[in-house]
């Protein structure tokens, strides 16, 4: 059956349902890639923020020095966010490898490894982002119960810096849960197109 010259069979799928499916794949790869960027620079800079934050205050003539590595949750987001910059790092060259390829052969257990990754990575990052903005809060507010002061009364400048680079974090935490949704939707989408034999190619 033919309708303005375009001819159907029942049954077939239309020809430019593959196109689209490639269209849809690049596009997921490029966003994966800009995200993979966005995160890994993020990470970087959080890291730096905050590991590079010192404040000195002189208390009674004596000289105390505020640092990162006076509250362990703000060594978890240096830690955090570093080793997602460096991951991101990598998996954004996978991407860029695949990207100048055109067609990289995704393997399923492959798309598995990404996809773990991601995972971990997200846990890690929004574990560590949540850590540090419960610190900042008690040295920002302190605890009258606990008899824990306002740290952030007496190291402001300390206090400004850790707050940008927390909230950096944040970004990163939100970064990885949305590539942790890309590569499930890319290790999913295997199963779902097997049938058709066109899943198994990114």
């Amino acid at each position: 059956m033919s309708y303005l010259g375009v001819g159907v069979s029942p049954g077939n799928v239309p020809v430019y349902h593959g196109t689209n499916l490639r269209v849809i794949d690049r596009r997921v790869r490029l966003a994966e890639l800009v995200l993979r960027c966005v995160i890994c620079v993020l990470g970087i800079l959080a890291a730096v923020l905050v590991g590079t934050d010192t404040q000195v205050r002189e208390i009674f003539s004596i000289q105390k020095k505020a640092k990162f590595t006076d509250m362990r949750a703000l060594v978890f987001l240096v830690a955090a966010n570093g080793i997602a910059a460096a991951y991101s790092f990598l998996q954004g060259v996978r991407c860029v490898v695949g990207v100048i390829r055109g067609s990289l052969l995704f393997s399923k257990p492959l798309a598995w490894a990404i996809f773990s990754g991601d995972q971990l990575i997200a846990y890690l990052t929004v574990a560590a982002a949540a850590a540090a903005a419960q610190s900042a809060v008690f040295a920002k507010f302190g605890d009258p119960d606990l008899q824990w002061m306002k740290i952030c009364d007496m190291y402001g400048k300390f206090c400004n810096q850790v707050g940008e680079g927390i909230a950096t974090g944040l970004l990163v935490a939100v970064g990885m849960v949305g590539l942790s949704c890309i590569s499930a939707f890319s290790l999913f989408r295997l199963y779902g197109g097997s049938k058709s034999g066109g899943g198994a190619r990114w």
